[in-house]
């Protein structure tokens, strides 16, 4: 892949809404990937011809956050956006309706990413869809869509973001803090554990002076509910932390799941078994746990932003993910 794959960075389309988004915040992921796209001379090619797939640079975020009425609710400026920007492309060059989108991709953290695709149908079922809101129950197909993950850097800084503890200092046995009112998933878990068991430390917030980040490096298991939507930061924030991540969710699938094993360094509860959550966790061996706490350091690396890209880090993650989606398909002119 590193020797031979080729990006065509579409440049139609102006700032804000195409070739930039927030580097911080829960949707960092978005703009970061575009910004790092956008200099990349690795993979980067500007020569169409050469290329072997086709990235279409627009910002679910930014659509929203400059043309989305919160008041009016027109999700028709997402349609139209989207609708206009590959007529565009589609008619100004010959790939689009070569492969009618097959060799294409687009990427977005936005809750409402799957929506965006929606109003182009062979953006949909035909295009590859780099979605942290990888819900299969929302027709996500991991046969050609790739999952990856939602990582929320506050203030943008990407330095210093992994912690070191040592399982013997881990006092806590698992820890969430979050919105009790997001979701159904973490409704059943603040109902079944929020103040019965000291073990269990469950907060909607957290108590002044309590760090969220100290916390999580204090607790062996770390819990990750899904909110409304699948995806959540949490699991990456329990991989910096070295804490193992307990991902309570369904239909979702897991991000870079085509390479990593994630039952080795996480565990997995059906929304069935929340009342459970205990026993299932006091039933893992202290050999099993300090395999586990390894295995999160190995892969923390597959995690991490950095400018520039690093081998094996998240953003070679994600292109490795578009590279694999894209090796059977044979395009004919």
């Amino acid at each position: 892949m590193e020797k031979m794959f080729k990006i065509f960075v579409y440049e139609e389309g102006e700032p804000p809404l195409f070739h930039y988004g927030s580097c911080k915040d829960i949707y960092s992921m978005e703009g970061l990937f575009m910004s790092l796209m956008e200099q990349d001379t690795r993979y980067r090619t500007w020569d169409p011809n050469e290329a072997h797939v086709y990235f279409l640079p627009f910002s679910v975020v930014m659509i929203l956050e400059h043309l989305f009425d919160p008041i009016i609710r027109d999700k028709a400026v997402m349609e139209r956006t989207v609708v206009d920007y590959v007529g565009i492309i589609s008619n100004k060059y010959p790939f689009w309706n070569r492969s009618i989108g097959v060799d294409h991709f687009m990427l977005s953290c936005h809750d409402w990413g799957p929506r965006a695709t929606w109003y182009v149908k062979e953006l949909y079922y035909n295009s590859i869809r780099v979605l942290c809101n990888a819900n299969t129950s929302e027709y996500f197909n991991p046969k050609k869509d790739a999952s990856f993950p939602e990582i929320n850097l506050v203030t943008g800084e990407i330095t210093n973001l992994t912690a070191h503890l040592p399982p013997s200092n881990r006092s806590i046995l698992a820890f969430f803090a979050g919105n009790l009112y997001h979701g159904k998933i973490r409704a059943l878990v603040f109902k079944h554990w929020k103040g019965k068991d000291n073990d269990i430390q469950i907060y909607e917030k957290l108590p002044v002076g309590v760090s969220y980040s100290e916390m999580m490096k204090k607790s062996r298991f770390c819990l990750c509910p899904s909110g409304h939507e699948v995806a959540s930061p949490r699991i990456v924030e329990a991989i910096y932390a070295e804490c193992v991540p307990v991902i309570i969710s369904q239909n979702y699938v897991l991000p870079f799941s085509d390479v990593l094993r994630w039952e080795s360094f996480s565990i997995q509860v059906a929304v069935s078994e929340i009342a459970n959550l205990k026993n299932i966790l006091m039933g893992i061996s202290e050999e099993r746990y300090d395999r586990m706490v390894e295995n999160v350091k190995k892969v923390q690396k597959h995690f991490l932003v950095n400018d520039p890209p690093k081998r094996y880090d998240v953003f070679n993650m994600i292109i490795h993910s578009v590279w694999l989606r894209r090796l059977n398909v044979r395009i004919y002119s």
